[in-house]
C-alpha cells in the first residue's frame, strides 16, 4: 500500500496534461490563446476577493511579471504555469519577505550550509509497517492518557487542598466543636393612639408608614452600644459569653473591651424591620434558653421605655402652656373669692343684696304704717272736739315711725359708725368682687377646657409597643445548623477556588499570548 501510495497515480488522461492546468497552458501554442481582454473578463467572473488579487500582484512582482492590473497579474501567472493562490506560493512569499526583513535588519549574508564529505545524502529507506505504525499510535495514545491522568491528579489534589480539606475542617467544627446556641424569637409593632385627624392622616393611620420612623429608631437603639451596655449591667452579657464552656470561636475573652463585646452582641442579637407591615422582628441567641429568653424580655422592656420617651417631650410641650394658663386662672379665681370673703367678714354682711332688700322691706312696712297713722290723725282732727290724748298718741306714733324710717334709709346711704362704709358702698364692693369672681371662674373653666383639649391631643401623640409574638425559651438548640453551614462552606470554598483558577488561567493566557 505504501509503494502504491508513493508511486504515480493514473488520472485517466494518460500522458496528456490535465485541461486547464499550468502544463496544458504552457503547451498551448500562442496562436491558439485568447485575447487578453477576454481572459481578464473571464477572470473577473470568477469572483476573486481583494485579498487574493493583492496576493496575485505580489506573486507576479516576485516573478518579475509586469502586470497592468490585479486581474492581469492573475492572467500572466497562469500563462507562466504558476498558481497564484497555491499555499506553497504564499508561504514562499511570506518566508522570502521575512528573509529580506532579517537581512535588512541584521545586515548579515545568509550562506547555505556546507555538506560534510563522506556522509550519505540519500533518502531514508526505513519504511514503517502496519505493526510499527500501530505501536507508535498506541504510544501516542498512552502519552495522551498519562498526560490526562496527570492533569486529573493535579486537579484532584488542588480540589482536595483548597476545597475538600477546608470543608472537612468546617464540618468538624460545626458537628463536634461548636457550642449549641438557643435563639428566642419575638415580634412586636409600635402603635399610635387613634386620632380623629384629617382624611390624609387617617389614610396612613393603620399602616406601618405612620410609625416607620419610630420603628427604625427603636431598631437602631436595640442594636446600639447603649443597649449592649445596659444589658450587660442588668443581666451580665459579657460574663455570659465569657463562659469557658463556650467554644473558642464564639467565646468572648475575659476582660474584653466594649468593642469586642459589641461585635459579639451584633452577632447574637439580630433585629429586622419590615416596612410593609411595620413589624419589628428580634432574635436573641445565648448559650442557654433561660438566658436567651431573659435577654429578649429585657430588650423588649428597653424598647418600651424608648418608645415612651420618643413623644414625651412633645407631649410635655403641648401640656405646658395649657397647664400654666389653667394654674393662673385658678389662682385669680381664688384671689377673687378671697376678696369676697374678706368683704363679707369685714363688713359683717353675708349678702349685701339680701340685707338691702330686707331693709327696704322694713322701710316699706314702716312707711305703710306711717301713712295709716297719718290718716288716723287726720280723722281725729276732723272731729270738732277731738280726743287730745288720742291725738297726741297718734302724733307720737307718727314721729317714731318717721324716725325709724329715716334711720333705716340712713343705714342704706350714710356711713355707719362701726364699719365706716354704708350698706350701699358695701353692696357695691361686694357686687364688684362677686362679678370679678364670676369672671375669674369663667376664665378658669375655659382654661380647664383648654387643658383637657391639650391632654387629648397629647394622648394622640402617645406611642406604645404591642407584642405580636412573645419571647418563649426554646427547648432545643437552634444553632449551629451543621449540615446547612457545612454545605455553605463547601459552596464558598468552591466558589473561591473557581474564581482564583479562572483568574489564573486568564492571566496565563494573556502572558503567553
Amino acid at each position: 500500500m505504501e509503494a502504491a501510495a508513493q508511486g504515480p497515480q493514473e488520472d485517466g488522461f494518460g500522458s496528456a496534461p490535465f485541461p486547464g492546468s499550468a502544463a496544458s497552458e504552457r503547451k498551448t501554442p500562442a496562436t491558439r490563446r485568447e485575447p487578453a481582454e477576454v481572459e481578464i473578463a473571464r477572470i473577473k467572473q470568477e469572483g476573486l476577493t481583494g485579498r487574493q488579487l493583492r496576493m496575485a500582484r505580489r506573486v507576479a512582482q516576485k516573478h518579475g511579471l509586469a502586470a497592468t492590473s490585479d486581474y492581469d497579474a492573475v492572467r500572466l501567472l497562469r500563462q507562466e504555469g504558476i498558481d497564484p493562490f497555491q499555499t506553497a506560493n504564499m508561504l514562499q512569499l511570506v518566508s522570502s519577505e521575512e528573509e529580506e526583513k532579517g537581512k535588512a535588519g541584521e545586515g548579515k549574508i545568509q550562506l547555505p550550509q556546507t555538506i560534510q564529505p563522506g556522509q550519505p545524502q540519500l533518502p531514508s529507506t526505513n519504511v514503517m509497517d502496519a505493526a510499527e505504525r500501530a505501536k507508535s499510535i498506541q504510544e501516542m495514545q498512552e502519552q495522551i492518557v498519562r498526560r490526562r491522568r496527570k492533569k486529573l491528579l493535579l486537579l484532584a489534589t488542588r480540589l482536595a487542598a483548597f476545597v475538600l480539606l477546608p470543608t472537612l475542617i468546617a464540618g468538624w467544627y460545626f458537628y463536634v466543636v461548636a457550642t449549641p446556641m438557643y435563639a428566642t424569637k419575638s415580634e412586636f409593632v409600635i402603635q399610635k393612639a387613634e386620632s380623629g385627624g384629617t382624611a390624609m392622616s387617617s389614610l396612613f393611620a393603620g399602616s406601618g408608614l405612620a410609625t416607620s420612623q419610630d420603628s427604625v429608631t427603636v431598631q437602631s437603639y436595640l442594636t446600639s452600644r447603649d443597649a449592649m451596655l445596659r444589658l450587660d449591667e442588668d443581666l451580665g452579657f459579657k460574663a455570659h459569653f465569657s463562659n469557658p464552656a463556650i467554644d473558642p470561636i464564639q467565646r468572648l475573652d475575659p476582660g474584653a473591651s466594649n468593642e469586642e463585646a459589641y461585635k459579639v452582641y451584633t452577632k447574637n442579637v439580630k433585629i429586622g424591620f419590615d416596612p410593609t407591615e411595620g413589624i419589628v422582628k428580634m432574635e436573641v441567641i445565648a448559650a442557654d434558653p433561660e438566658t436567651s429568653a431573659a435577654m429578649s424580655e429585657a430588650l423588649i422592656a428597653y424598647a418600651e421605655q424608648r418608645v415612651d420617651n420618643l413623644t414625651q417631650r412633645l407631649r410635655e410641650d403641648q401640656m405646658a402652656g395649657a397647664r400654666e394658663s389653667y394654674e393662673k386662672a385658678e389662682q385669680a379665681m381664688l384671689d377673687a373669692q378671697s376678696e369676697v370673703l374678706r368683704l363679707q367678714e369685714s363688713r359683717g354682711v353675708f349678702d349685701a343684696t339680701s340685707d338691702a332688700t330686707s331693709i327696704m322691706g322694713q322701710v316699706n312696712t314702716f312707711e305703710t304704717q306711717l301713712q295709716q297713722k297719718r290718716l288716723q290723725l287726720q280723722q281725729l282732727l276732723d272731729n270738732p272736739r277731738p280726743n287730745q290724748a288720742r291725738v297726741e298718741g297718734v302724733r307720737g306714733d307718727i314721729e317714731r315711725l318717721e324716725n325709724l324710717v329715716a334711720d333705716l334709709r340712713a343705714r342704706l346711704t350714710e356711713e355707719s359708725t362701726q364699719g365706716g362704709d354704708s350698706l350701699a358702698a358695701v353692696t357695691g364692693q361686694l357686687a364688684i368682687a362677686q362679678t370679678n369672681l364670676e369672671t375669674r371662674t369663667a376664665l378658669m373653666q375655659q382654661a380647664l377646657q383648654q387643658l383637657e383639649t391639650a391632654r387629648i391631643e397629647a394622648n394622640k401623640q402617645t406611642r406604645y409597643l404591642e407584642m405580636g409574638v412573645h419571647p418563649v425559651a426554646p427547648d432545643q438548640p437552634t444553632y449551629p445548623r451543621a449540615f446547612e453551614n457545612t454545605l455553605l462552606a463547601f459552596l464558598v470554598f468552591a466558589g473561591i477556588y473557581l474564581m482564583i483558577s479562572i483568574t489564573a488561567s486568564i492571566l496565563r493566557e494573556q502572558v503567553t499570548s
